[in-house]
């Protein structure tokens, strides 16, 4: 029988169960190519991510800052203790012979040393091999080492004082491979990671092997992640503790591995990997590590040296060498220990580094490498000419004019004369500011009485009142008018009262007494309050604030006769900026702190060349520079007649305010000017007067940096005459009691005294004479 053909129900059956078996069927094909395309897409993402860091600027670099160069020459005024002082301070080894770059060796004030190569802003400076002797304050002789021949001028690197930090406070010294011991490299791949060279930057075999010699330790000596892992998490990734954080890692690194060398690699994890901790910054790579710990460059660092810097790579924190030594000590070992099962170390190699302490290098007292109110300056002139982010993230090189030298002077009188003081007065604070008086540079500043202080900045910001400290103005104002004042003009330094507005105004002497009639020199000289007053009244207000603006003072000043004595408030540095008019023998010279800026490359950006500007003619500015020398001769500074001879010829003022709230002292020698400021933030009464307080701290310091003798030219419109200091007129032999000042030829002069017999020698007979 032929077969029975199927009816349409049977058909639709048919059909249903088709479809319910296709409806049935999962798509697996579709979302494994989705998952494919989402995993592509990502490793594509995190591929992207690599390239454009890596590619680029990989870290933003902190600017880095520089003390002025130590230049070598005979005749330069240095000490063998100050020069020891700076060697240290550069991280120099002392050793008994030097055969390196860092090395010093010295026998009483001869020194033997080979410098440091170093890129300048005018070109780079060779490694040199030097023999420098000295006498008791100065450098007396310069050779090179090798030949004997004589040098004329040799410049030491300079001394790192800072950086300007990155908004994460990261701060790095970018090294190239070629420039890390081979030493290093190779302890940092055998504790690390010694597969380095054959994986693909995963390694399975490291993690077990990792494993096992732990186990058989009893401890955690290996880690199982590679070198690339550890920069990629480093680099990239967060600390956070996550399955799929180590996801990441892993393909990262293989991606890494996959774009670039081995070398590049490890170049980049030698800079990144993190070492230390300074206070908020963070010490990133060893070029800056070797120099935060060892105090010199990675090149230079001893095999234990080598050996504590790889091991602290496990635990920066945990096996910080400052505050857990002994822990330090057993991690360098355990490097050590690996280093000769490796090979890299032979026994004698390895039983003298684990010999050796941790060799960690302090700064000696007084020598700090930190200058915080310093550094506060350089960034606000910094920010005049460059952006923020330009400052913290490309790694600009700058040369500032901070000479250590008289930086640690400054900081040692500050702490030396003010602590004995603080049973009484626990809050007694002090600043100070040191230029050069030719060119404005800024030697020294301190914001407080400790050294390193890093808070508020008074040597900037500390508003008080001057006192007499303004009084030269006065005096130069008087003696511009030379057809009317000269320094033996006589002075009234009796009662004053003066109305305005209603108000009495009756100043008093320091003494409280009065003292007659005397010489405008004199009333300078012992700061007579009255007799100033007087002066000034009769120059009037407005003439003297005119005085004040043409030598640089901005701010805010009362026309009112108070201003004589000084009731207008300024900062140290504008005290400095006031007296380098003087110092400086009548020019206006902008301070400056910094000298070049060099980008990372080495290119110089900005140069802060030197302006000057004549604003008191030579002949009155040679009047009160006399005239403040007077000062030191016989006036309110009298007392440093017992330290320092009269030949230096030093100049200067005290100034002292109501109820001793402010002491305060600007003087300068024939180089420097230092201006120093003593007080309480609260502006309650301490004590102390200029010359008790803030000239002692001045006279130490000049004492600690030394003094260059003041040799003013006198100007052609000057003559020299004596007067009697009785009668106030011109003298000569025929007077006892007399005193030599100089005078404006074509001014006024004084009367003849009545003891002047004509001026010749007493062996002559008077109609001669």
């Amino acid at each position: 029988m032929p077969p029975k053909k199927p009816t349409n129900g049977r058909r639709r059956t048919r059909k249903k169960r088709r479809r319910s078996r296709k409806s049935s069927s999962f798509p697996w094909a579709k979302i494994i190519v989705s998952v494919l395309v989402v995993v592509v897409a990502y490793v594509a993402f995190l591929d992207f991510q690599i390239y454009r860091k890596f590619e680029g600027n990989r870290w933003s670099l902190p600017a880095r800052v520089y003390a002025r160069p130590l230049e070598l020459y005979t005749g330069l005024q240095l000490s063998a203790a100050q020069f020891a002082n700076e060697l240290k301070a550069l991280g120099y080894r002392f050793v008994s012979r030097p055969r390196r770059a860092g090395e010093v060796s010295r026998n009483g004030n001869d020194f033997q040393l080979i410098s440091r190569p170093f890129d300048f802003w005018d070109g780079r400076e060779e490694s040199r091999a030097l023999r420098v002797s000295f006498t008791e304050s100065h450098l007396g002789q310069l050779k090179d080492d090798r030949s004997g021949q004589s040098v004329a001028l040799a410049r030491l690197d300079p001394l790192a004082i800072g950086s300007i930090h990155t908004a994460r406070q990261e701060d790095r010294i970018l090294l190239r491979l070629d420039e890390v011991p081979d030493t290093l490299v190779k302890a940092l791949i055998a504790v690390e990671d010694r597969g380095f060279y054959q994986h693909s930057g995963v390694s399975p075999r490291s993690v077990a092997r990792a494993l096992w010699v732990n186990l058989r330790s009893g401890r955690v000596v290996q880690g199982g992640s590679t070198l690339t892992q550890q920069l990629v998490k480093n680099f990239f990734l967060s600390n956070q503790r996550s399955l799929w954080r180590k996801i990441n890692e892993a393909i990262m690194a293989l991606l890494l591995e996959r774009r670039y060398d081995k070398n590049e690699i490890l170049e980049a994890y030698l800079n990144e990997v993190y070492l230390a901790q300074d206070g908020q910054r963070s010490i990133h790579g060893f070029g800056l590590g070797s120099r935060f710990l060892f105090q010199r460059p990675v090149g230079e660092l001893s095999t234990a040296q080598v050996a504590l810097l790889v091991g602290m790579v496990k635990g920066p924190s945990y096996y910080d060498p400052r505050r857990h030594p002994e822990r330090a000590l057993k991690r360098r070992d355990l490097v050590l220990q690996v280093m000769l099962e490796q090979g890299i170390l032979d026994r004698t190699q390895y039983q003298k580094a684990r010999n050796e302490k941790l060799g960690l290098v302090t700064a000696a007292a007084g020598t700090s490498k930190t200058f915080p109110a310093f550094l506060d300056l350089v960034r606000r002139q910094l920010r005049r000419d460059y952006n923020e982010a330009d400052l913290v993230g490309e790694g600009l090189r700058i040369f500032t004019t901070l000479d250590p030298q008289v930086q640690w002077a400054l900081q040692k009188s500050l702490d030396r004369r003010i602590r004995p003081l603080l049973k009484q007065q626990p809050d007694l604070q002090g600043a100070g500011v040191v230029t050069h008086s030719a060119n404005g540079e800024v030697l020294a500043l301190a914001g407080g009485r400790q050294a390193g202080f890093a808070g508020y900045n008074r040597a900037l910001d500390a508003q008080r009142q001057v006192g007499s400290l303004i009084k030269p103005a006065i005096y130069l104002t008087a003696l511009e008018h030379a057809e009317r004042y000269n320094l033996a003009t006589p002075l009234d330094d009796s009662v004053l009262q003066y109305e305005q507005s209603g108000q009495l105004w009756s100043p008093d002497n320091y003494d409280h007494q009065f003292h007659g009639k005397v010489m405008l020199y004199q009333a300078l000289a012992h700061s007579y309050n009255v007799a100033t007053a007087r002066l000034g009244l009769n120059l009037g207000v407005n003439s003297v604030v005119s005085t004040l603006r043409r030598l640089g003072i901005d701010a805010p000043l009362n026309p009112y006769p108070s201003l004589f004595l000084g009731a207008t408030n300024m900062s140290p540095i504008d005290v400095a900026r006031l007296y380098l008019n003087f110092a400086s023998g009548g020019f206006h010279v902008p301070l400056r702190s910094i000298r070049e800026v060099l980008d990372a490359n080495g290119k110089p950006l900005q140069r802060y060349d030197l302006s000057v500007e004549r604003v008191i003619d030579p002949a009155p500015a040679f009047l009160v520079n006399r005239a403040l020398q007077m000062v030191v001769a016989e006036g309110t500074a009298r007392a440093l007649n017992q330290r320092f001879a009269a030949a230096l010829g030093l100049a200067g003022k005290t100034g002292t305010t109501n109820d001793l709230r402010d002491s305060w002292f600007a003087g300068y020698d024939g180089e420097k000017l230092g201006v120093v400021w003593i007080g309480r933030d609260d502006n309650q009464p301490m004590g102390l007067t200029g010359s008790t307080g803030a000239m002692r701290v001045w006279s130490d310091l000049y004492a600690e940096a030394g003094v260059v003798p003041q040799q003013a030219l006198k100007p052609e419109a000057v003559v020299w005459h004596g007067v009697d200091r009785d009668s106030l007129g011109l003298a000569d032999n025929g007077c006892q009691d007399t005193v030599q000042l100089p005078f404006i030829e074509s001014g006024s002069l004084p009367a003849r005294a009545p003891c002047a017999t004509g001026g010749g020698p007493d062996w002559l007979p008077g109609w001669l004479r």
